[in-house]
């Protein structure tokens, strides 16, 4: 299978190193010190002992790719808008787009259903770029669990999960949805065809929407923030604030806030994705996180104050990071 991956950063380079060591045609797109170091010495994988992918495909071109089966768009939600003009330049027929952005995405309500089907989120695709260019129709939903970083230019290192559940937008087992099953299987994760991808995006939504953001604003680890009171309480404020909004969109949730919280906690002094970004100085993951679910409040009109002032905090601490020259971030992947 011909398969482009949309910025090899942790997530993107982790499933596109697995893919060329399944024997896929992957062809990289990034940018950069990544991208070159790509080009010179290959990519370099560390999971289960160390993977070099010398001959992978690496281009900052989606014009140069052409055409593919399956593109994976693994750059950061914020930075979508950016990519999306060129995206039909590696789209075919037939070709399936898998976006594993964290946080809602902005195709939510395509292919939904609901009251609001077709609905644009305008917090996440303000100006319909997305949707002008991303065909919805031609999209496989899909959640990221497994983490994992980029210690040095051309390397991606594994750090813990497998599972890459994922999902078609109106609920249906398709072929094509059967077909990326196999691929990702046969890579060697783990991975689901589910019937409501949207209950399985909240799940994990409802630690990002809570952790990142005081994680980002206090510069705790998962554990200190859930073994702090006052940041425990916190967090859980605005995980039932959530869960009412996505619970008046028909989603179902298979675990509880308590249990969500210790799984958090359990994995220890680990600093989460946004917390990483303010020290590396990459813009903030805010809309596709908090901004969105605000904007499903108010859709939904359900109350959310705790992710509103929460969200303010967040988004000031972006702006003050721009402004003092840090925060311009890159087009990596997540």
């Amino acid at each position: 299978m011909k398969i482009c991956i949309v910025g090899a950063g942790a997530i993107g380079g982790l499933m596109g190193a697995k893919f060329a060591l399944a024997g896929e045609d992957v062809t990289l797109i990034d940018q950069g010190a990544h991208l070159a170091a790509i080009r010179d010495k290959g990519l370099k994988l560390i999971w289960d002992g160390e993977h070099v992918i010398s001959d992978v495909k690496a281009t900052d071109s989606l014009e140069e790719a052409g055409p593919q089966d399956l593109v994976v768009l693994a750059v950061k939600a914020h930075y979508l808008e950016s990519v999306a003009p060129r995206i039909p330049s590696v789209t075919g027929p037939g070709t399936m787009i898998l976006t594993v952005q964290n946080g809602i995405p902005w195709w939510y309500f395509h292919n939904h259903g609901g009251p609001f089907d077709g609905r644009r989120l305008e917090s996440l695709d303000p100006d319909g770029v997305l949707e002008k260019y991303i065909d919805g129709d031609r999209i496989i939903g899909c959640v990221v669990y497994p983490a994992g970083d980029v210690p040095e230019p051309g390397v991606i290192r594994h750090v813990e999960g497998d599972r890459f559940p994922i999902g078609e937008l109106d609920g249906t087992e398709s072929e094509r949805a059967k077909t990326l099953y196999d691929v990702l299987v046969k890579a060697g994760f783990r991975s689901r065809i589910l019937d409501d991808i949207r209950s399985e995006i909240w799940l994990k939504a409802w630690g990002n929407l809570s952790f990142n953001p005081i994680s980002a604003l206090t510069h705790a680890t998962l554990e200190e923030i859930c073994r702090t009171p006052d940041t425990r309480k916190l967090a859980e404020a605005m995980m039932r604030e959530s869960q009412d909004i996505a619970e008046k969109l028909g989603v179902t949730f298979r675990h509880t806030i308590e249990k969500r919280i210790a799984g958090a906690e359990s994995v220890g002094a680990h600093k989460t994705s946004m917390l990483q970004d303010v020290e590396v100085g990459r813009s903030l993951e805010i809309e596709a996180l908090i901004g969105a679910i605000l904007e499903l409040g108010k859709l939904t009109e359900t109350p959310s104050p705790s992710i509103a002032a929460v969200y303010a905090c967040v988004k000031l601490l972006n702006k003050v990071l721009i402004r003092e020259g840090r925060g311009i971030g890159i087009h990596a992947a997540a």
